[in-house]
């Protein structure tokens, strides 16, 4: 069974006893409901693009479409195919909540409204999504959830199923707090202990007294992360695989209600952590152009990097390679990852990219599948160099972060070297890579849109030059040499938009 493992202060997946890390993509929303369109259209092109885990959805809405009776088979031919095609699975529990609403409630759910009560505006109006303060409905999720886990601790022999994601975006849209009868009752009460600890009950302070202007915020994500620890709890009771929830990021107009208000936004990540503790990590979904601060935000000793959702724009190679070498991140996944080998992709339209306030640019699919893939397969070649040099200074990596920068200097023990980044250019990745010090003179180089240049250190004005310099890539886990450079080719060492490897022993004089 899969397990994360702290490997000298690195979380590491690991999978049938060996670290893995999932080389991903998450299907489009409806893709799990036909599984035979689903083995043509991606199973059986998975490989173009080198992916070894699939993150794919469960529908309580078809798992339990009659109350009380539970139907795997959506579940079991995933597993099936799973093994068929050697690959690994993250299951995403579309339950009570799918960005922000309740649309895959099963429809018994869906029509007793008494029952299970949606969230109420100021104004008395509903929304589409049952309040995460209905018990009842928190009930059925968790018992239907569980059964789920206990079936796949049951039925899944080969272990592909390697984590799962509780709910999907959660929080409420159009409003900052739920404003129904039973949320009115709890808003008016005290603060939990668990988000207030150093305070006695006397003390004990309301919302509002303990939170101000973020009262209604602070709320939202302790009720949404107590139902998600209620379902994840009830679910690893049965079968304890990791379990993750993942976020609508935080953007412009920046208000509580623009975004999910109550999911697991930066500024709320203390409150899920301390209200949910099965969810081992909150895993954020990137559209914005700043993909490389929201790594770094959600990079923490306490939330290993995973990203369940992320642009599918041929710079999306270049974060893959940053998110697994230079935070470590477990799974990397563009969404909609089919639509790189369709003949003819699926276009979001123009209105469900502005209500999700996605950055149109970061569904351009010019070159990805080749970049991607390739990056993914130098990255499973690579794994145990990368698992021998992690968190040693033998091992530095590089991301252009904007178009204004030119580049970066890394500092090694003999030498330093100069990372020029070039233009980046349509359907082109963005300047990335890593750089091992195999020993102090063996430098291994893998990159993309850059080029190199070796410097001798501060107050050495010894000239460096290249006793050996390698073109190559590796197979098999080797390192294998397609062109020996010298002469004009040994003078400029530059990777373009495909990733590519440089193998240099350096000598100074």
């Amino acid at each position: 069974m899969a397990e994360i493992r702290n490997d000298n202060g690195i979380s590491t997946l690991y999978v049938d006893g060996q670290p893995f890390q999932a080389f991903a993509g998450e299907v489009h929303n409806s893709a799990a409901y036909d599984p035979e369109r689903m083995e043509i259209e991606i199973w059986e092109k998975m490989e173009q693009s080198n992916l070894n885990t699939l993150i794919v959805p469960v529908y309580w809405e078809t798992l339990e479409s009659e109350e009380g009776k539970f139907d795997f088979t959506l579940v079991d031919a995933l597993i099936k195919q799973a093994d068929k095609y050697k690959k690994k699975l993250i299951l995403l529990w579309f339950g009570l909540w799918k960005n922000a609403e309740s649309a895959y409630v099963p429809v018994w759910m869906k029509k007793n409204s008494e029952t299970y009560f949606r969230v109420e505006l100021y104004g008395g109006e509903r929304l589409n999504t049952i309040s995460p303060l209905c018990t009842a409905a928190v009930e059925k999720d968790a018992n239907a959830f569980s059964r789920l886990m206990e079936h796949i601790r049951e039925t899944d022999e080969n272990s592909a199923v390697i984590m799962v994601q509780v709910e999907n975006e959660v929080g409420l849209l159009g409003t900052e707090r739920d404003y129904c009868a039973q949320a009115e009752e709890v808003f008016g009460g005290s603060v939990p202990e668990m988000l207030l600890p150093e305070q006695t009950e006397k003390e004990r302070a309301t919302w509002k007294e303990a939170f101000g202007d973020d009262a209604e915020e602070v709320f939202s994500a302790w009720c949404f992360a107590s139902a998600l620890e209620q379902i994840a709890s009830a679910g690893r009771e049965k079968h304890p695989l990791p379990c993750l929830t993942n976020v609508w990021l935080k953007q412009f107009p920046w208000y509580p209600g623009s975004y999910p208000s109550g999911g697991p936004v930066e500024d709320m990540l203390w409150v899920w952590k301390a209200a949910a503790p099965s969810l081992f990590t909150i895993g954020p979904d990137i559209y914005v152009p700043y993909v490389s601060d929201i790594m770094k935000t959600y990079s923490r000793p306490d939330n290993p990097l995973l990203i369940p959702e992320v642009r599918k724009d041929a710079v999306t190679a270049s974060y893959a390679l940053y998110a697994f070498l230079h935070f470590h991140a477990l799974c990397y996944a563009p969404f909609g990852v089919e639509d790189l080998w369709a003949d003819q992709p699926s276009d979001l339209p123009a209105e469900v990219i502005d209500a999700l306030k996605l950055d149109p640019l970061s569904f351009n699919l010019s070159g990805t599948k080749e970049t991607l893939g390739e990056v993914y397969r130098l990255l499973e070649e690579i794994r145990p160099l990368y698992l021998k040099y992690r968190g040693t200074e033998h091992m530095k990596c590089f991301l252009k972060q904007s178009d204004g920068e030119q580049g970066c200097y890394l500092k090694f023990k003999n030498y330093d070297i100069e990372i020029q980044y070039l233009p980046r250019t349509d359907g082109a990745p963005a300047a990335a890579g890593v750089v091992f010090e195999l020993d102090e003179n063996t430098f291994l180089i893998i990159g993309m849109m850059c080029s190199i240049r070796f410097h001798t250190k501060p107050g050495d004005h010894r000239r460096v030059d290249f006793l050996t310099k390698e073109a190559g890539t590796f197979h098999v886990g080797k390192w294998v040499c397609e062109q020996r450079q010298n002469g004009d080719e040994k003078i400029v060492s530059v990777l373009y938009n495909m990733p590519g490897c440089f193998r240099i022993e350096t000598f100074k004089y």
